[in-house]
């Protein structure tokens, strides 16, 4: 674990759309207009690898990442979700649940990877920060992980 005295752009967000939180993790929109249904899940205290959480944190995130995936089948209707955990530039817990669609200026490449062509996304791909925030409620509910 990393100390107090470090910067962490997940521990003092600025201007985040938090979509859904609790007492461990938040759940929030990445503003890329490339990318409408990028959300990224963010364990709430700052530490590095899923190993540093106990079991109930392990299933706790986990449940949360696999609720942003179905708010994002619901809501946008992507052609694949990707999942990624990194932390390289970040070295704090954190979750990517990426929305892509064949027509994404990646795909099939990582969003990270070099572009592939103009984005033309469909129609039904509109970012639409209420919605997105009530389909992660009814998943999680489902899902009985609040």
């Amino acid at each position: 674990m990393l100390t107090t005295s470090h910067y962490c752009p997940l521990c003092k967000p600025d201007n985040e759309v938090v979509l859904w939180q609790d007492a461990y993790l938040r759940v929030i929109r990445v503003p890329d207009e490339e990318y409408p249904g990028y959300l990224r899940v963010i364990w709430t205290a700052h530490l590095a690898e899923m190993s540093d959480l106990d079991s109930h944190g392990r299933q706790h995130i986990m449940s949360i990442v696999m609720a942003a995936e179905e708010a994002l089948r619901d809501c946008i209707r992507p052609d694949k979700i990707n999942l990624a955990s990194f932390g390289n530039m970040v070295p704090h817990l954190h979750w990517h649940v990426i929305g892509r669609f064949r027509t994404d200026r990646h795909f099939p490449q990582p969003v990270w990877g070099s572009p592939q062509r103009q984005s033309r996304l469909p129609a039904g791909a509109v970012r639409d920060d209420e919605a997105l925030a009530d389909a992660l409620r009814r998943a999680i509910s489902r899902i009985g992980a609040a």
